[in-house]
């Protein structure tokens, strides 16, 4: 299904522009599932997805959480993208780029081995890097813009003919918008320059806005700031503060509680 038409479709069906980051981390789950699981981590996802599943539009992936388990971490990504309903949006954050032949099997990867509907990718390398994921024209490639980390304006507040990187990123998205489906990553952390990019984006392009929750961005101002005039195509994305919300055995139901918490605070301002 076109990325933009499942987007639209869960975002009505569930009301949330929610989307929780399902990055598995043994020092921070529930210490319990690794003596009674045989399967700690996919056990873990799978009861976060089965008491989120009716109060997000999508799931993201951070592949750094499952490559470094190895083989069996790819196979708990694999089986946890299985276990997420079919109507939500699936996110791989992977950050892939590289030189066209690299990028297009990096694309191929995500797209094709591991049935993502959306990817983040650097736009470092310019659109030889972008066009191999543009080609998957139903899917969605959120790309670099303004990112969420403090160190981001070593590089990102740079100013080229006067105006930030960050900025001439975002026209740039919008030109290769036309070539495929574009998206840009925004951190909630930079509520200012979120004004900026969306003013620069326009309505029609989504953004994937981390930072809210642990990081601390403000709901209010993502929100104001972020979607679209509508109060829409915006994806905005809790980890940590939602999937480990609790580490006791009712574990699943604290973050359904975190989830609920935010879903309703982000639709208060929508």
């Amino acid at each position: 299904m076109n990325f933009k038409v499942k987007f639209k479709k869960i975002v009505k069906k569930n009301n949330s522009l929610l989307c929780v980051g399902l990055d598995i981390d043994k020092d921070k789950m529930p210490k319990h599932l690794f003596k009674n699981s045989k399967n700690p981590y996919l056990e873990f996802n799978k009861k976060i997805i089965d008491s989120t599943k009716d109060l997000v539009c999508a799931y993201k992936l951070n592949m750094a959480f499952y490559e470094v388990l190895g083989k069996n971490g790819l196979e708990i990504l694999e089986n946890t993208i299985e276990f997420i309903p079919d109507d939500i949006v699936i996110i791989i954050d992977g950050k892939r780029n590289d030189i066209g032949n690299t990028a297009r099997k990096y694309a191929q990867s995500m797209f094709e081995t591991f049935g993502a509907d959306a990817v983040t990718i650097n736009p470092y390398l310019g659109k030889d890097g972008i066009v191999p994921f543009l080609e998957y024209g139903d899917k969605c490639s959120f790309i670099l813009c303004r990112t969420s980390n403090p160190s981001a304006i070593d590089l990102q507040d740079v100013k080229i003919s006067k105006k930030p990187l960050y900025e001439l990123v975002a026209n740039k998205i919008r030109e290769w918008d036309n070539l495929g489906i574009c998206g840009a990553v925004v951190g909630a952390t930079y509520p200012a320059e979120l004004k900026t990019i969306r003013e620069i984006l326009g309505d029609e392009i989504p953004m994937l806005i981390p930072g809210i929750g642990a990081q601390g961005g403000d709901v209010e101002k993502t929100i104001k700031f972020g979607t679209n005039k509508n109060k829409e195509n915006a994806i905005i994305n809790s980890s940590r503060g939602i999937i480990y919300a609790d580490t006791t055995m009712n574990f699943s139901k604290a973050s359904r509680k975190e989830a609920l918490i935010l879903k309703k605070k982000i639709n208060m301002y929508r």
